[in-house]
């Protein structure tokens, strides 16, 4: 194990992953400490806070490893891996959609602009929903929608 980080080492590495500088209701910055916050692509939000100023004065090692293990999620290198190297740590990629999926917002203007069940749409093809879109816009307009 080497040596605990500093405030200064915990803000650069906030600031090397990018992560968001959080705001008070004002949209001031939060006092006495630097608060950020990640989002993380498994719908988790991580949030960490920094004793103001940033300075190099090193953490305990208790409150070092529940820095490391609870607010920033990492292991002791990938931390300085992503301080000393700027290589912030694999938090894996964004979930892909599967393939043919609709987008969301077809799928919204299907159910309700067209009045397509969900269950309809289920497995349909993008050809398909792009077709009965069509068909529903190309329709005459009801004199009772107009008004």
């Amino acid at each position: 194990m080497s040596s605990p980080g500093t405030r200064r080492d915990h803000d650069r590495f906030c600031q090397v992953e990018v992560w968001e500088l959080v705001r008070n209701a004002r949209g001031e910055r939060v006092r006495p400490h630097i608060v950020y916050k990640l989002a993380l692509y498994d719908g988790r939000i991580l949030r960490t806070r920094i004793s103001r100023p940033p300075a190099n004065e090193t953490y305990p090692i208790r409150l070092w490893d529940h820095i490391l293990t609870t607010q920033l999620d990492v292991t002791e290198s990938q931390f300085w891996a992503c301080v000393r190297k700027r290589q912030p740590p694999n938090r894996g990629a964004p979930p892909q959609p599967p393939a043919g999926a609709l987008p969301l917002s077809l799928v919204h203007q299907l159910v309700h602009e067209a009045g397509v069940s969900q269950n309809e749409i289920f497995g349909m093809s993008l050809d398909r929903a792009l077709e009965i879109l069509h068909e529903y816009w190309s329709r005459p307009k009801d004199r009772s929608d107009q008004d």
